[in-house]
């Protein structure tokens, strides 16, 4: 019997050796149950010859076809990928929506004596759990928001706080991207279905009694938007605000942003593109600070001009519950472990 998915929660516990996604790349690479790897049974250029013969000839020619180009690749896979698997190897297999890619693909596997099974619904079976978790349910988790100005360590709070045994959704490094328009990190963003799935799967997985803390964040982190049940819960969400120094955050910002220091051509692209809010002056000054390597001087400007102000406005708008404010004299790790945590947990209630 193909197993059932029925939570989000029941992935991490599922009694398998491997979970395989037998789908293309380009289908496995927008999204795919986590944890899963990819044995597809046809490649992207496979798939999409199959479908055109399916649609402009004949479903029984692209059957055909698909099933030799399935059996051509299984046996590719199994020598290579599968080699090392004993014969107590118990995989879970998937396709789209359960059907002959993964059928085919777990029938083989099991006619070699390892012990295949088969999702029920397939790939659409998990997309429809993180569907209703994140767009047709309320959120049962308490978020505490943790606010403060552009540099002020709060994702670096984030991770003192979970060190300290609190719960924490990280949403920066699920969507791969630092929050701004220099936030952007190496290897660019996932799709927004696969930040949703890991949005999903972390919050089922939390504690409903106790907090969980969340970076302040608007509805979109780069080109990625918040989902809508856990920015629902974000807007209504009490916050604890930081506040350091200009001078501290600056260098902080030094700090995280050195893949950017490094680039200097990509710096100056993305002061370019501030052009549209500042004078020509003001953006002219912060290209020459970045050409003269001038970066404490360029963070205290951007933050003092740019970020500064618009964060003013944005808290004044914000209708939250105010928890109180956590004074920092630095952004160093201890400082956060042994100053910040302390003080948030303590407005928290915990």
């Amino acid at each position: 019997m193909p197993l059932t998915l029925t939570s989000l929660t029941q992935i991490s516990s599922l009694d398998f050796d491997d979970i395989i996604d037998v789908r293309s790349p380009a289908e496995f690479a927008e999204d795919h149950i986590p944890g899963a790897i990819n044995l597809p049974a046809l490649s992207n250029r496979e798939r999409a010859i199959v479908g055109t013969i399916y649609v402009q000839e004949s479903a029984f020619k692209a059957r055909r076809i698909g099933a030799a180009l399935v059996a051509r690749n299984v046996a590719d896979h199994i020598e290579q990928s599968l080699t090392d698997r004993d014969g107590s190897w118990k995989p879970l297999v998937y396709c789209w929506r359960g059907g002959q890619r993964s059928g085919s693909f777990a029938s083989i596997l099991s006619q070699i004596g390892w012990r295949a099974e088969l999702v029920q619904g397939g790939y659409r079976s998990y997309r429809r759990l993180v569907v209703q978790a994140l767009y047709k349910q309320s959120l049962s988790q308490r978020i505490i928001l943790i606010d403060g100005n552009t540099g002020t360590a709060k994702t670096d709070i984030l991770h003192a706080l979970a060190k300290a045994g609190a719960q924490v959704v990280d949403l920066e490094a699920m969507a791969a991207h630092r929050g701004s328009l220099f936030g952007a990190v190496p290897g660019g963003q996932p799709s927004q279905k696969a930040f949703e799935g890991r949005v999903a799967v972390a919050l089922a997985a939390l504690d409903t009694s106790q907090p969980v803390f969340v970076e302040a964040e608007s509805n979109k982190i780069g080109d990625l938007l918040i989902p809508p049940t856990l920015w629902h819960a974000m807007i209504a969400a009490p916050r604890i605000t930081i506040s350091v120094s200009l001078d501290a955050r600056a260098d902080f910002l030094m700090r995280s942003y050195a893949d950017l220091v490094e680039d200097q051509e990509e710096l100056l692209t993305r002061i370019g593109k501030l052009s549209p809010y500042h004078a020509r002056d003001v953006t002219e000054y912060w290209r020459a600070l970045a050409i003269g390597r001038n970066y404490r001087a360029l963070a205290r400007e951007l933050m003092a001009q740019h970020y500064d102000p618009r964060y003013a406005k944005t808290y004044a708008k914000r209708d939250h519950e105010d928890l109180g404010q956590v004074c920092l004299p630095s952004l160093d790790p201890d400082t956060l472990a042994l100053v910040a945590v302390p003080q948030i947990l303590k407005l928290a209630g915990l």
